[in-house]
């Protein structure tokens, strides 16, 4: 009996493109499925085996359609065909290789996290083979990086990586800066991490700041911390985030179509941006804030009780200078090696006990990945001492209005303002001013959890 290598094979997500064939809009859908998990997910599977778990996915998708017990990618197109649509769906994949490679597995194949793309005839037009793997020791890393790009007659191209891929420059930013391509195809398992990267804060981030249609089709295990998916688009960004049911859901939105092959640089942002913060007149003034509350730094031993208290925590497993928010308005600097990050603000009500600081980091990441940040961060503390500042936290009552910015050495900084009950907001107004890039928000109608300048400085990432 063949041993099928995966140790377990699933079509954990998928992201459908339907064709609305309008000058404008198309129509899109995403669905966060709850998989049907193999319960012996650490021992392999044979062949047969991973292909009837496979079928017990797919008939969630299709319970009608005939399953081919050995041509999976066979029901997949049928799929596409009867729906009339693009379907793109994420699956492992097995390669077989020569023991004369020098690389080939032990087993004689390799095996890969790949999306596979359908058309609206059935037909596969595309794969994406990962190229950035988190800790998913069942598959191969591919020989070569892959910028995937596949063709559309309703909205143009679209371009295709998955999960982890979107935190790194290949194959994720460099598809968008250097083949221009506007319109991004994301599978993802993601494991939420509060209070900067859970799924729908930093997708709608990263979609946010580089004008481009993200459609995030997430897992939906909330025991596992997986759940969160969206259409980010640039005039409305429906999301889903329930860590409660243990029920799928699809999101289906009219997509403004987006062809520019233009490359896009966040650098060429500055001066576009620079002229629209100048001209806001309706936000609170720094000058003001300096005369009523004061510019708050510290200059000398305070206790925590003091305002401006300067203090370190350990937030996403990095290290970061904090200083302390106090009283109903303040304007704050706090420095992190060459990054100072500044925030401007006003509170809707103050009590001791409910804290809030601002953090900045500049340094590279080492855990669970490799990789450098600078980040600027307004939090919600998780209790009423100074030392769960950084913890995870989801509920807030403090409506505030705030500018934060910060003096990058990064163009790719992704702004992320996320509030009460897993809510996020856009900025109000964002960019770059005096080689500061900063956001602004104002008269948000919940309370406020984070709000994150998170900067990816992607040249030094392996210099450190």
């Amino acid at each position: 009996m063949e041993t099928f290598g995966l140790r377990w094979l699933l079509l954990g997500w998928q992201c459908l493109v339907i064709p609305a064939w309008g000058q404008e809009f198309y129509t899109a859908a995403v669905y966060e499925h709850a998989a049907v998990l193999n319960p012996s997910g650490k021992i392999p599977s044979t062949r047969q085996g991973a292909l009837r778990h496979m079928k017990k996915n797919l008939d969630i998708y299709q319970e009608q359609v005939f399953a081919a017990s050995k041509q999976v990618l066979h029901q997949l197109s049928c799929m596409a065909r009867n729906g009339s649509m693009y379907l793109i769906a994420n699956m492992g994949e097995r390669q077989t290789c020569e023991q004369s490679d020098p690389k080939c597995p032990p087993d004689g194949r390799y095996q890969f996290n790949t999306n596979v793309v359908f058309d609206s005839e059935g037909t596969l037009t595309a794969k994406y083979q990962k190229w950035n793997l988190y800790f998913e020791v069942a598959y191969d890393t591919p020989k070569t990086m892959q910028h995937i790009i596949f063709n559309t007659p309703f909205a143009g191209r679209f371009g295709v990586f998955t999960c982890f891929d979107i935190l790194f420059y290949e194959p994720a930013v460099s598809l968008i800066e250097n083949y221009g391509v506007k319109q991004i195809i994301f599978p993802t398992a993601w494991m939420n991490q509060l209070p900067l990267l859970s799924a729908i804060e930093f997708h709608q981030a990263f979609a946010a700041a580089f004008g481009i249609n993200l459609f995030a089709a997430n897992q939906h295990h909330p025991e596992y911390n997986m759940t969160g998916s969206g259409i980010y688009i640039p005039l409305d960004f429906p999301y889903y985030y329930n860590s409660e049911s243990s029920e799928g859901k699809l999101l289906v939105a009219k997509v403004p179509i987006i062809t520019s092959t233009q490359n896009y640089s966040l650098q060429q942002s500055k001066s576009q941006m620079t002229s629209a913060f100048l001209e806001e007149t309706n936000y609170l003034e720094a000058s003001l804030l300096q005369k009523e509350g004061g510019k708050q730094e510290q200059t000398g031993p305070l206790e925590s009780s003091d305002p401006g208290y300067v203090f370190h925590n350990v937030m996403m497993f990095d290290n970061y200078t904090f200083i302390s928010l106090t009283g109903l308005k303040g304007n704050l600097q706090v420095c992190s090696n060459t990054l100072c990050c500044h925030v401007a603000y006003e509170r809707s009500n103050y009590t001791p006990s409910n804290l809030y600081a601002l953090g900045a980091y500049d340094g590279l990441h080492t855990v669970d990945g490799t990789y450098y940040t600078q980040v600027c961060a307004l939090v919600k503390c998780a209790g009423s001492s100074y030392d769960t500042c950084g913890q995870s936290v989801t509920t807030a009552s403090d409506i505030i209005d705030f500018r934060l910015w910060g003096n990058f050495s990064t163009t790719h900084i992704y702004p992320a303002i996320l509030a009460d009950g897993m809510k996020i907001y856009r900025a109000d107004t964002r960019g770059w001013t005096n080689n500061n890039y900063y956001m602004t928000k104002k008269g948000m109608s919940a309370g406020l959890v984070t709000a994150v300048l998170y900067g990816r400085w992607y040249e030094k990432d392996y210099c450190c």
